[in-house]
């Protein structure tokens, strides 16, 4: 656990300065950004879900309400990162001169994706640096051989995983285990897509004041509604378990 960190319900959250952050990342390994919902549901019932955030080497608090909770319950300041505000400044400090490779969740996500950050960012993601994820299992480990020897040849500098929470994490485990070297595996979900239009855009103001759920849950109710009822068990494993781990 390093100086920085914070633990809660047994992960050691980065708690530093945020450029702190970006720096960290950029020295290579597992960085996750686990969301309320994931943590209230997933931490639970997947052990590879739990073992992804255990050996990360980077958790950033993105959990508004697991940072509100701890500031008025613990006593203990958290300053919430979110995936979406890491993302857009790790794409300005480092990956200009990085090589990249991408894993987008379908094609169409993959052509706006790619498309935008060509528009915003000046660089263009050839089709040799881009995979289209298979549909994972919901539990368990994964495993993606063709994926895996597609990153062995082209050993790029940072690795970015557009998929959902919950198998993102257990992807880039799956990566950071098999990797002979030490890339940047970023796992920040849909932030992109946020970026590119392919999802609701969530404005710096909403995302500052916790709000990017309920633009999700006012942009597509049927989906998102059910998952960010559902993390409101958040807090009673907030209260119950703390700093300990619900799992042991």
């Amino acid at each position: 656990m390093k100086s920085t960190d914070c633990k809660i319900l047994g992960i050691n959250f980065f708690n530093g300065l945020f450029v702190d952050s970006l720096k960290l990342a950029n020295e290579g390994g597992l960085v996750v950004a686990p969301s309320g919902p994931g943590l209230a549901s997933d931490l639970l019932r997947c052990a590879d879900y739990e073992k992804s955030l255990l050996e990360a080497d980077l958790v950033l608090p993105d959990s508004g309400l697991m940072c509100l909770f701890q500031k008025l319950f613990s006593g203990q300041k958290v300053k919430r990162i979110s995936g979406l505000k890491f993302l857009k400044n790790y794409l300005n400090k480092f990956v200009q001169d990085e090589s990249s490779f991408w894993i987008m969740p379908n094609q169409s996500q993959d052509k706006k994706n790619r498309s935008w950050l060509l528009e915003n960012h000046g660089f263009e993601i050839n089709d040799e640096d881009s995979y289209c994820a298979p549909i994972y299992n919901e539990s368990g480990p994964i495993e993606d051989p063709l994926l895996l020897s597609r990153i062995i040849q082209m050993k790029p500098k940072t690795i970015f995983i557009q998929l959902g929470g919950g198998v993102q994490e257990r992807l880039g485990l799956f990566l950071k285990g098999y990797l002979k070297y030490n890339p940047t595996i970023l796992c920040t979900g849909a932030a992109l897509a946020f970026l590119s239009g392919e999802q609701v855009c969530i404005p710096k103001w909403a995302d500052q004041l916790y709000l990017g759920w309920l633009l999700r849950c006012l942009f597509n109710p049927k989906l998102y509604l059910p998952r960010y009822v559902k993390a409101f068990r958040l807090i009673f494993m907030l209260f119950k378990y703390g700093a300990k781990n619900p799992n042991s």
